[in-house]
């Protein structure tokens, strides 16, 4: 390769988007010429690194936009703590594949600090390294967002935004009140992505107790139609991992004082 070519390569690969290929290149060169590869082999070679390094930079893209909690991976859970969960069956769910092409959902329930959203967590981490792309929310925030669009007349705008995402994770759904304004906007978002796009629920109550989200009886148990027509659904009432561990560290006298305090129900 003449001086030209070498100077000039750095800038090609510059304009063809090709960084990896652009740091390489020089270091492969040399084993190439060394090692007297084939051309085809030495072009492997530097194709298989670029696409390599692409696909880790958009895994971490789609990581940094997921907003998932860092730490909350299927390594991580203790399913020894929640016997009513399968980790064959979470196992499956995080091969993603069918029931994301389906639209079906996941339904989370179970009282605070059973593990919820660190298991719904760990599945989108899971989906995320398998090439899907996963948002993370709080159900309350994510319900004023929705209203902020339909004030500004961009609703439409935004639940197509919303739409780009094969799984949408509501954290806290049953936290919603009524009372912090019009939660229809809620409902539009799952009417919208029915059969279409998966949606994951976490709650701390039985779909009983949903009256106090939306404004209409009928737009509850329209809700819950739509969510559980496709669904895998965790039921998750075991004692709360939190205070499992708070009692570890507490003297027996403690421990004592902490379970005659539990309410009851």
């Amino acid at each position: 390769m003449s001086v030209i070519e070498t100077a000039t390569l750095p800038m090609m690969l510059t304009e063809l988007r090709l960084p990896t290929i652009k740091r390489l290149w020089s270091a492969l060169a040399e084993q190439s010429n060394r090692e007297g590869w084939p051309a085809e082999r030495f072009l492997a070679a530097l194709c298989e690194h670029e696409m390599h390094e692409r696909e880790t930079r958009r895994i971490d893209r789609h990581r940094a936009e997921s907003a998932l909690p860092p730490d909350k991976r299927l390594s991580a859970f203790d399913f020894t703590a929640v016997p009513t969960v399968s980790k064959a069956h979470v196992t499956a769910l995080a091969e993603g594949d069918s029931w994301l092409e389906q639209g079906a959902n996941i339904l989370l329930f179970g009282p605070p600090g059973v593990g919820k959203t660190h298991l719904i967590a760990s599945i989108g981490h899971a989906l995320i390294e398998r090439g899907y792309r996963v948002l993370f929310t709080r159900t309350s925030d994510l319900v004023q967002r929705l209203q902020a669009a339909r004030r500004d007349l961009r609703l439409p705008a935004e639940l197509a935004k919303l739409d780009r995402f094969d799984l949408l994770i509501c954290d806290d759904f049953s936290y919603v009140r009524r009372d912090q304004g019009e939660t229809s906007v809620l409902f539009e978002l799952i009417a919208e992505r029915y059969e279409r796009r998966s949606l994951a629920i976490t709650a701390n109550q039985p779909f009983s107790e949903w009256g106090h989200v939306f404004a209409e009886p009928a737009m509850t148990l329209a809700t819950v139609d739509r969510l559980v027509h496709h669904a895998t659904l965790f039921e998750m009432n075991v004692e709360s991992f939190r205070r499992r561990v708070a009692q570890k560290g507490l003297a027996p006298s403690e421990q004592r004082t902490l379970n005659t305090s539990k309410p009851k129900g």
